[in-house]
């Protein structure tokens, strides 16, 4: 069994900053992608920002030159540096991550969602 659970989501003025963390536990043999998905109501959950366990990195054209992905491979965790913050950032951010459990076994793990809201 593995979890996630994320940290750091909370009410900021425009133009302010927030930082999400995730850490994942459990029966982890090795974490390959980890990044972080945002959905609105009624929207589909979109991809915010991606890391692979090289560091590679790969973002929403929406939140390009604002957010910045990094991830502590021993540690297991991955964050989301959310710079110059706007309204239409207001949504549920989930930390995801494709795990290699002890047993071998590849799964796709998603934490419980934290929220970031935005004020204008």
């Amino acid at each position: 069994q593995v979890q996630l659970v994320e940290s750091g989501g909370g009410l900021v003025q425009a133009g302010g900053s927030l930082r999400l963390s995730c850490a994942a536990s459990g029966s982890i043999f090795s974490i390959n992608d980890m990044g972080w998905y945002r959905q609105g109501p009624g929207k589909q959950r979109e991809l915010v920002a991606a890391i692979t366990s090289a560091g590679s990195t790969n973002y929403a054209d929406a939140v390009k030159g604002r957010f910045t992905i990094s991830r502590d491979n021993a540690e297991n965790t991955v964050s989301l540096q959310m710079n110059s913050l706007k309204p239409e950032d207001t949504d549920v951010y989930y930390c995801n991550a494709h795990v290699w459990t002890t047993r071998r076994y590849y799964n796709d793990y998603w934490g419980q969602g934290t929220q970031v809201t935005v004020s204008s």
